[in-house]
């Protein structure tokens, strides 16, 4: 229990961080579209990445430096274009419309969830470099209870995260607060840009 405690608090204080990924969630929840498509995605991303650094494979990411090279700049260049995409949508400000479906398209919502997860460097320096270090010192099997326990905390935060959203809807039924959103989301995203480009 102490092994899976671990885990669990080392991956939430981890993923709870304000980033592009849990952002991008967040506005989805709000919107209540694709949610649980969108939940899915980053969750078993997220498993998957803990697993194979758990089961060593970040010393293959440590050994390649040129693989985290191009991932950068490839977030930088997408999490540009999802900020300006962003604040450029703070120019006309809609009312979230709760009652009603939103129509976004299936294929885009994942292509984006799937660039968001996978296009961040820091998605491999934490979840594969970082967590599968520290889980390496609780030895066997204790590693594996580890893992257990942020696997936990990842379904658990981005389940939260995506379903719970709703709560917060009826304050957004104002455009303006709609258009708060939009901009607090696009400079998230343009202020990651820059870390990442700047190395930081």
């Amino acid at each position: 229990m102490g092994d899976i405690a671990a885990g669990l608090l080392t991956g939430l204080s981890l993923i709870i961080a304000i980033g592009a990924q849990n952002a991008f969630v967040l506005r989805q929840g709000l919107r209540r579209s694709h949610v649980g498509l969108v939940v899915a995605i980053c969750a078993l991303s997220d498993v998957v990445l803990i697993l194979a650094g758990v089961a060593g494979i970040g010393v293959v990411v440590d050994r390649a430096p040129w693989a985290i090279e191009v991932i950068r700049w490839l977030g930088v260049a997408f999490l540009t274009v999802y900020g300006v995409t962003s604040l450029l949508r703070a120019r006309r400000p809609q009312a979230l419309a709760v009652s009603s479906d939103v129509v976004e398209s299936r294929t885009g919502v994942v292509a984006r969830a799937v660039a968001l997860t996978w296009l961040n460097p820091h998605v491999y320096l934490d979840t594969v470099l970082l967590l599968g270090s520290i889980a390496g010192t609780h030895g066997d099997p204790g590693r594996w209870w580890f893992a257990l326990g942020a696997c936990v905390a990842s379904i658990a935060w981005f389940a939260g995260l995506g379903h719970g959203a709703r709560l917060a809807a009826p304050r957004l039924s104002d455009p303006r607060a709609w258009q708060v959103l939009d901009v607090l989301i696009g400079v998230v995203m343009l202020a990651i840009a820059v870390r990442l480009a700047l190395g930081a």
